[in-house]
């Protein structure tokens, strides 16, 4: 099974991981990058060569040599048979994809500190993936976020660059200029190209790392917060309409949208209290729940009349006392008051 590939794995000194060399991208980067994140591979050495000889001297080859077989450490994708995808997910893998699929459950045990069985650890392992991995495995396969042809036929186009700047890019944009000086020697122009490699993977490894480390240190321990509020949600309005997270703020979309997906409601959050911060005294947030965890768009806006105003003038448009501001969207406002903030909800739901 996958996550036990990392304990199967027994090897002297001098573990050696193969890749490609030449243009370098993202998903080998990070499955170099992963790899060296557990005991066995801490120390290995990297070759990069497409020289079936010397690939086949190395422990384990990524992304290069035509085959996929985890017995021998062999997680390559380019094969034309190959269709191999994480569990439960559409997205062909990439060796990012590969290298996770099989060690990724050991290396969220090995951050958390927990059997690889654990049930945090398997939440965190697909999390992960989806919020990170899956991405990679997408662009070195040439695979859309969005479907072409759906795009087309809407006749949606983009309003503005994005600048380019994906995970992808993160690595790509290490590569050398067509025109940079390269050694005449071979030897020291292979090696100027895997110092280059080396820092992208360390670059897109550190964006891996950080993610792991939100998501062990702060996402997961924000799933209980949510819990509670959410079971608690009937307290502020008969039909649940109304979160309140009382202690102090925490992230929480993701955590709403599990649990009403596992509830099968349709009675939706559309407000979600909390404190600025985590004092008696704070001021108060009411901010509306997005259609989707990154979507501008807001299940219910505050009140159109609300929108750009701030003190006074909020009082006077809405009726509540302590009003702080409403952000000229919509999407979240703010009061003195927990009262004041849990008084713009109630009317807000009506409106």
């Amino acid at each position: 099974m996958a996550e036990s590939a990392a304990k199967r794995l027994k090897t002297g000194d001098g573990v050696k991981i193969g890749t490609h060399n030449g243009h370098f991208h993202a998903d080998e980067a990070l499955a170099v990058y992963m790899l060296r994140l557990l005991p066995t591979y801490a120390g290995s050495s990297l070759v990069r060569t497409r020289d079936p000889a010397l690939l086949e001297t190395c422990h384990t080859v990524v992304d290069v040599g035509g085959e996929y077989d985890a017995a021998r450490h062999r997680y390559d994708h380019h094969q034309r048979t190959f269709a191999a995808t994480f569990p439960g997910r559409p997205t062909k893998l990439s060796s990012a994809g590969l290298v996770f699929l099989h060690f990724g459950r050991a290396i969220v045990a090995r951050r958390l500190g927990r059997p690889e069985d654990g049930d945090d650890v398997g939440l965190l392992w697909r999390k992960l993936y989806e919020s990170f991995v899956e991405a990679l495995d997408a662009h070195d396969n040439g695979i859309s976020a969005y479907d072409p042809r759906k795009l087309e036929a809407a006749g949606l186009e983009k309003a503005f660059s994005d600048g380019g700047f994906t995970l992808g890019a993160v690595v790509g944009r290490l590569n050398p200029n067509w025109n940079d000086p390269t050694p005449s020697d071979p030897a020291e122009a292979q090696a100027a190209e895997d110092e280059r490699f080396l820092a992208a993977s360390t670059r897109i490894g550190e964006e891996f790392s950080r993610d792991l480390d939100y998501y062990a240190k702060a996402w997961l321990p924000a799933r209980t917060i949510v819990q509670e509020a959410y079971q608690k949600r009937l307290q502020f309005d008969p039909e649940g309409r109304v979160m309140v997270l009382e202690g102090q703020a925490v992230p929480w979309k993701d955590h709403l949208y599990t649990l009403e997906e596992q509830e099968g409601t349709e009675k939706k959050v559309l407000y979600v209290l909390y404190p600025e911060k985590p004092v008696p005294d704070a001021k108060w947030r009411i901010q509306a729940v997005p259609v989707t965890k990154d979507s501008f768009q807001s299940r219910k806006a505050l009140p159109e009349p609300w929108r750009g105003a701030r003190d006074a003038q909020l009082d006077e448009v809405s009726g509540i006392p302590g009003g702080v501001f409403v952000h000229a969207s919509g999407f979240i406002g703010g009061n003195k008051t927990f009262d004041g903030a849990k008084a713009m909800a109630v009317k807000a739901v009506t409106f």
